[in-house]
């Protein structure tokens, strides 16, 4: 499983690709929040926070992370080389998750220059430094198990063609449909609590829970269980190519 996560790793810095990915998400976020007019914009919102950021970032990742994990299987079906890690001395599950981590590791580290808004957001208040640190923890660690799950979904849509563009789009509408699908559903029904509980089924619903600051073991096991759910389905989609 550790050489496929540096396989993974390596494979990412060794390609304009991964480079690109990393840049368009900084530089993407950074027009938005600090130059492009509009809801986004940190000026413009007139508070020293960074919940901007936190409903940007969905949305960048949304499409990013697809990006990063379109080849995961799919090039690997492409150049014939899936069998050669069936035939590995790893189980399957290590197989999936040396890739998943891999990727994972990789967004984390798009996300961390992002750390530099927080500093410049802190100085920008009336009083200098007082920004509410437990928020920014929270929506901080919301994003994480957003992207894991981002992540996963990606995976899994990598075995489903070996078309890295068709693996691609099949990732982006699954992140899509499960962040902001079942919040859209939602507003459809007139009946106040079912829709609140048909919206409680989507990623956005707890995401902006744990955003505010709030860490609810509902939101985290919600999270949890959805990447394994994805990763099961990786797993027993690699068993059905394997046979």
């Amino acid at each position: 499983m550790l050489a496929i996560f540096k396989r993974e790793i390596r494979s990412f810095f060794t390609s304009p690709v991964g480079y690109l990915v990393m840049g368009l998400f900084l530089v993407l976020s950074g027009l938005f929040l600090w130059v492009f007019k509009g809801q986004f914009n940190v000026f413009e919102y007139g508070f020293a926070d960074l919940s901007n950021f936190f409903l940007l970032a969905p949305w960048v990742f949304l499409f990013l992370i697809p990006a990063i994990t379109m080849k995961s299987f799919s090039e690997e079906q492409k150049l014939g080389t899936l069998e050669l890690l069936f035939i590995k001395p790893i189980s399957l599950w290590q197989t999936v998750f040396g890739k998943f981590l891999g990727t994972v590791v990789l967004a984390i580290i798009a996300v961390l220059p992002t750390l530099l808004y927080v500093y410049t957001i802190s100085q920008l208040g009336t009083t200098i430094g007082n920004l509410d640190t437990g928020v920014v923890l929270g929506s901080y660690f919301g994003l994480l198990l957003l992207l894991t799950t981002y992540t996963a979904i990606g995976v899994f849509a990598s075995t489903l063609s070996d078309n890295q563009i068709v693996s691609f789009i099949i990732g982006m509408v699954l992140c899509f449909l499960l962040y902001y699908g079942f919040e859209s559903l939602g507003t459809l029904f007139t009946e106040g609590d079912f829709g609140l509980k048909i919206q409680g089924l989507g990623m956005k619903a707890h995401f902006e829970s744990i955003a505010r600051g709030v860490l609810d073991t509902r939101d985290l096991i919600y999270f949890v269980s959805l990447t394994l759910f994805f990763l099961f389905l990786t797993v027993e989609r690699l068993k059905n190519l394997n046979r």
